[in-house]
């Protein structure tokens, strides 16, 4: 989808060259965990290598339809048992033997452990807004917690899904960011996050009836691209017919993302339509390197080409998400430069912007801009043509929020005295104008 009368006559044609790498002269912030030992992130340090390696069991929503096929007639049964499985977990939501009464009695528990193992179990579910948001903490086979948020809409049903325990990409004004990053999610125990909320649904166990997911965002635990393959497997599951997964259509599941350009290249060379949402948090360099540490790696101007080159690709508006800090990215000069520099890359037809309240967080000062701020805010923006809505904030008494994801931070008095130190620099920055 082109539009050239929108786009600046100046812009560089194709992907923006560069003599080097982003970060190529920086040192390495990587690093492995000490085994044993919590993590706590230093201000600034990204976190790229998981603490763990855990390989969950195998599971049905691991493979392929043709996969599932194979490996039934492996155990001598006919093929078509993979599409019997299939229909229970991705159409019935089941992986109770009890429930498989089309398949052979004296085999249904061997299949139940041969298909589906136990890949989560709930630890805790709270409840808010009368019960139409449901946060549920899950413990996973080998110990990490992570979180998901199920809620209930008069015209959909939203899950936000975790894909890491934990993050590696340090944002400071964001929960899960301060855990470090524990193990990447497998692709099944992602999709068991949507089986068993829909589960939930099925059995009307929700207000409002019985009914299923309708909207998957990967906006729960982790940065879901620094988990590229099970994560890109995961949205072909969402998307493919059942059996073959749960059916739902591609512009109705949305991957988020901190700035992994290099990622965003490959989801787009896979063609894999979904809705693209970059956390961009702030539209100048030196600020955004403080308040989300990958842009050291990956610029703003990086991450917006490899965000338009997947517009140019899919035809769909990628969604730039803003947390709107109170006196750090809220100003009048940042609402405008943002307009700038995204009308920039094509016009103002190729994004939607999410301005969204801070959702407060133990042990940080920062706040919510203030209301009347975020209206000039998006106003700015609307000024400028660009798409903008104010994101609603559900489940935030229970901790549920955009950003408040967090199974266990932990606060050493050496992370402390680093994070406050960081927070002063991230105000300095805030406070300077160009």
């Amino acid at each position: 989808m082109n539009h050239p009368a929108d786009r600046p006559s100046d812009r560089p044609a194709g992907r923006r060259e560069k003599t080097a790498p982003a970060g190529a002269d920086l040192p390495d912030l990587s690093r492995e965990a000490v085994p044993g030992e919590k993590i706590a992130l230093a201000p600034g340090q990204l976190q790229l290598r998981p603490a763990r390696r855990g390989k969950p069991p195998a599971h049905l929503a691991d493979l392929t339809l043709d996969e599932r096929i194979a490996a039934v007639e492996e155990m001598g049964l006919p093929g078509y048992r993979a599409k019997q499985l299939s229909v229970h977990y991705f159409e019935h939501f089941t992986t109770d033997p009890e429930d498989l009464t089309d398949l052979p009695k004296d085999r249904r528990q061997e299949l139940v452990d041969r298909f589906f193992p136990p890949l989560l179990s709930v630890v805790s579910r709270q409840s808010a807004d009368h019960g139409a948001t449901q946060k549920f903490l899950w413990k996973l086979f080998d110990g990490p917690m992570v979180e998901s948020v199920l809620m209930r809409y008069s015209d959909r049903v939203t899950l936000c899904i975790s894909s890491e325990a934990g993050c590696g990409m340090n944002c400071p004004f964001c929960a899960t960011g301060q855990m470090g990053l524990t193990r990447n999610l497998s692709a099944a125990e992602i999709l068991e996050q949507v089986r068993i909320a829909n589960k939930l649904l099925a059995d009307g166990e929700l207000p409002g009836g019985p009914g299923r997911v309708s909207n998957i965002v990967f906006m729960g635990m982790g940065e879901p691209l620094a988990n590229y393959r099970p994560v890109a497997t995961v949205c072909k599951r969402l998307n493919a017919p059942a059996p073959e997964g749960f059916g739902m259509g591609a512009r109705h599941i949305t991957v988020s993302t901190v700035g992994l350009a290099a990622a965003v290249r490959k989801l787009t060379a896979e063609k894999i339509p979904v809705t693209l949402a970059v956390s961009l948090h702030a539209p100048d360099d030196a600020l955004r390197n403080e308040l989300v540490p990958i842009n050291t790696r990956f610029d703003i101007d990086e991450i917006l080409d490899a965000a338009w080159e997947y517009f140019e690709a899919t035809g769909r508006r990628v969604s730039i998400e803003y947390a709107l800090i109170r006196d750090i990215n809220d100003q009048a000069h940042r609402a405008q430069l943002l307009a700038e520099r995204l009308i920039a890359k094509g016009g103002a037809h190729w994004i939607h912007v999410n301005p969204i309240p801070l959702n407060p967080v133990k042990g940080s000062k920062w706040t919510a801009s203030d209301p009347f701020v975020e209206k000039q805010f998006v106003q700015t923006l609307r000024d400028a043509g660009i798409s903008a809505t104010i994101r609603d904030t559900r489940g935030s008494d229970i901790d549920g929020a955009c950003g408040q994801l967090a199974a266990e931070v932990i606060e050493t008095d050496e992370h402390r005295e680093d994070r406050e130190a960081r927070i002063a620099r991230v105000e300095a920055v805030a406070g300077a104008v160009d």
